[in-house]
């Protein structure tokens, strides 16, 4: 690239740090799952927009939380203008989390699937910023959502923390630890340091990344105020106390596998383990493996919601 295609290039970047909506395309009727349309609010009173999904007779609730620039129903990356900026990473392929919900709720699970701040349906705060760390207050409006809920109060509840889901997690856990006292487990696929994937994307694009990171920074901060490092999953991972399992594409070419190990060696209790998934450089792999391969994510599950 020439210096002025590699300033635009960088801005782009940067603008990713802004949120891009992606529409609900699918809803849990088309598995034939009965569902209730909800709303509450994220702890400083976001309005958030989700689905319940009750399971008759379950004691058991999962809370799934979907990853940047998704929503609650997935992402339509294989359609424009979603399918030109994730093609050239092989990433321009449908992710629907529809099936991942039929799988829990046929095995005993509530499920209550939302969106969070500044994507889908749920409402626009903090200037559109991406952070992590305000989608926390999300991750905790939805525990205090089941708390309250008068079919859930005494049920046992579980995480599905994807991406910037799971790194909302980690950082709610760092903000209010009480608030999870009594969730049983958490599990986490593909946590993301900021860092590692915008090196993993300059690398890509044939910019060099050592050169142009703290340009890159610079305009990022410009948009949401956060020196990149705080924005990293590994900080917070030293808050977890709950039963944690994460798993990861190896070969993921938006980020290094030493990037979710260090998440994991970062979690101080030994009820942890970490998977990972091989033969693919796709990162939406990570996030199609519970539909296509739930055995193990079910087992921590049972194992620790008993």
């Amino acid at each position: 690239m020439t210096p002025e295609e590699i300033n635009t290039f960088l801005a782009a970047v940067a603008d990713g740090f802004r949120s891009m909506r992606s529409p609900i395309l699918h809803t849990p009727a088309e598995a034939g799952l009965d569902f209730e349309d909800v709303t509450f609010p994220s702890r400083d009173g976001v309005p958030l927009e989700g689905w319940f999904i009750p399971a008759p007779g379950a004691t058991k609730v999962i809370i799934a939380n979907h990853p940047l620039w998704f929503n609650r129903a997935g992402l339509p990356s294989h359609l424009e203008p979603w399918k030109s900026h994730w093609a050239p990473t092989g990433n321009d392929v449908e992710v629907t989390f529809i099936p991942d919900y039929r799988i829990l709720h046929d095995a005993g699970y509530h499920v209550l699937a939302y969106d969070m701040r500044n994507f889908g349906l749920s409402g626009s705060a903090n200037g559109g910023v991406i952070s992590g760390i305000f989608e926390a207050r999300d991750v905790l409006g939805s525990l205090d959502w089941v708390r309250a809920h008068p079919g859930l109060r005494d049920a046992a509840i579980g995480l599905l923390s994807r991406c910037m889901g799971a790194n909302a997690t980690l950082f709610a856990m760092r903000q209010d630890p009480a608030a999870f006292h009594d969730v049983r487990c958490l599990v986490a696929p593909q946590p993301l340091s900021p860092r590692i994937t915008l090196e993993q994307t300059l690398t890509l694009a044939g910019v060099d990344a050592a050169a142009h990171m703290p340009t890159l920074e610079s305009l990022i901060r410009l948009h949401n105020s956060a020196p990149l490092d705080d924005l990293s999953p590994v900080g917070p991972a030293s808050s977890v106390t709950v039963p944690t399992l994460l798993y990861q594409v190896r070969d993921d070419v938006l980020t290094r596998p030493s990037d979710v190990q260090a998440v994991f060696d970062a979690i101080p209790i030994d009820d942890k383990d970490l998977f990972w998934i091989e033969g693919s450089t796709r990162r939406w792999d990570g996030y199609l493996h519970f539909a296509q391969h739930p055995a193990r994510a079910l087992a921590w599950f049972a194992d620790h919601m008993k």
